[in-house]
Parts: structure tokens; sequence; C-alpha cells
């Protein structure tokens, strides 16, 4: 009996593998980038899934870009450090004292425990921030908020560097000033511009939540940028979802294909999104 039900999942395994074939076949030599929400790494049992499934997609010619955010690993750092926050209208003003522990831990301790899950799956990720190679370049988002970053410039050639290098590129959303500061960039503000500047196939934003919901409170698994201002506007569309479809509708007005957000805790995300049939989250297209 046992022996039945292991044949049973191996060919649901091949057969999935048949299924997904000219999906990985699309996707060949598509660049992806991913926004990996600190709310979405969860457990290093999760971690190890979602490198695995990056691994795949860039076993399969996918070329994956993985860029980060941090802010509950932020948060425990700075009340460790008694290092007290003020905000203005409900944003973190980030100070000189703020900004060393934000690239201490978006940088480091986030980031490489992102590489070496990468690596350990197999994979070839190297750790940038968004300062390595002028990758991003920041003006002053607003002087009430100190050090807080919107992205001015970008030259993603050590992206297509790694590329090249079938290498694997997890960026830390930090940017440059043009004086020698260092911004802190919000997370989906940062992936939506490295998205747009490699004019990306796709934007996975991953959160934790399903994706973009209409007024009865189901899913829009396919939605357009026309349709996503028009829910915006009736409030369909209000709260935190709010700046994800402002970075989608960014990042698909610089010239990615389309935009998914979708929920990062759920398994293998990622590869049901891209090499399914169902795919995951909601699809956010120019029209």
């Amino acid at each position: 009996m046992k022996t039945q039900d292991m044949n049973r999942d191996w060919i649901a395994t091949a057969r999935t593998l048949n299924q997904a074939l000219p999906y990985m076949q699309r996707y060949a030599g598509a660049t992806v980038v991913i926004k990996l929400g600190g709310h979405a790494m969860g457990s290093d049992a999760a971690m190890d899934s979602f490198a695995a499934d990056v691994v795949l997609m860039r076993q399969v010619g996918v070329n994956p870009v993985i860029v980060h955010g941090g802010g509950p690993m932020i948060n425990q750092m700075l009340e460790r450090l008694n290092i007290q926050s003020e905000f203005v209208n409900g944003k973190r003003v980030t100070d000189t004292a703020t900004m060393e522990v934000v690239e201490m831990v978006l940088s480091g301790l986030v980031n490489k425990r992102i590489v070496q899950a990468i690596n350990r799956a197999g994979g070839k990720a190297v750790g940038l921030s968004g300062k390595d190679a002028n990758l991003i370049v920041c003006s002053q988002t607003d002087p009430d908020l100190g050090l807080v970053g919107t992205p001015a410039q970008m030259d993603p050639a050590i992206l297509h560097t790694l590329f090249d290098r079938a290498m694997i590129p997890v960026i830390a959303p930090l940017g440059a000033g043009t004086h020698g500061e260092t911004y802190n960039i919000n997370g989906d503000t940062a992936a939506g511009a490295i998205a747009g500047a490699l004019k990306a196939d796709r934007l996975l934003l991953l959160t934790d939540v399903s994706g973009v919901k209409d007024a009865s409170g189901e899913v829009v698994t396919d939605i357009t940028a026309d349709q996503i201002r028009t829910m915006t506007a009736d409030g369909v569309i209000a709260g935190g979802m709010i700046p994800k479809t402002e970075t989608a509708l960014d990042a698909i007005a610089s010239g990615v294909r389309a935009v998914v957000i979708l929920d990062g805790r759920a398994p293998n995300a990622c590869l049901l999104e891209l090499f399914t049939d169902h795919g995951a989250g909601s699809i956010i297209r120019p029209r």
C-alpha cells in the first residue's frame, strides 16, 4: 500500500513538471524581480523553501533578483539599542543614529540570511545594496523625514554582470546620495525602481495578504492599471494596499510587463505564479 502511495506521488510530481514545461520555456531568459517583505520571510523553514524556489527559477533560465525589506528586524534592533524613534505623519524619521542601525540590519543581518539560504540550496547569491556600483542614487524624499530617499538615477549594469555569471542578486533597499549620504528606501519602491530599470518581465510583491480585493472582499486575480486607479478613487483599494498598487503602476509605467501582488507566506508562491495555469495573487497589467 505504501509503495502504491509513493507511486501516485511520483506520478503526480511528473505530471506537474510536464504541465510546467510551457511556462518554464516562456520565462527562459526573463528577468523577475521579487520583493521579499519582512513579514513574508517567516521561519527558517519558510526561508529555505523560498530559497529553493529561487534556485529552481535560476536553474530553468530565469534571472531572479531579490529585493528585501526588514522593518520588523529594524524595529527589534532599535528597541534593543534603546534608540527612540520620532514619527511625522505616521512615518519614521530616519536620523543618523537610526540610519546606522537600518544599514547594519538590512545590509548585514537580513541580506546575509537570504544570501546564505540561497547558497545552501545550491544557488550562487551575491548580497548588495543600492549603494553598490551606484545601482540606486537617491534624492531626499522629505527633509522632515531625514535620511529617507527616493530613487532618482538607476544603473543596473552590475546586475547584468551577475546575470551573465548565473548569479542571483540579493539587494538591500539602501541608496547613495549625491553628497555621500546613505538613504533608506521603502522596499517596495526600491523593488519597483529596479524592476523598471531592468524592464523586468515580472515584479512579484510578496506580502502578507492574498492580493488586491474587490468591494466584496474577493481577490481580483487579473486587473488592469486603469481598474486599479478606479478602485483607488472609489475607496475599494485603501490603507496599506495603496502604496503597493502605486508601486505597481509606477513599475508598469517604467516598462515592467506585469506586477503581481501575492501572499509570500504561501508555500511555493513564486513557482505557483510563474509556472502554473492557476497563478497566485493579483496580476496587474498595463491594459
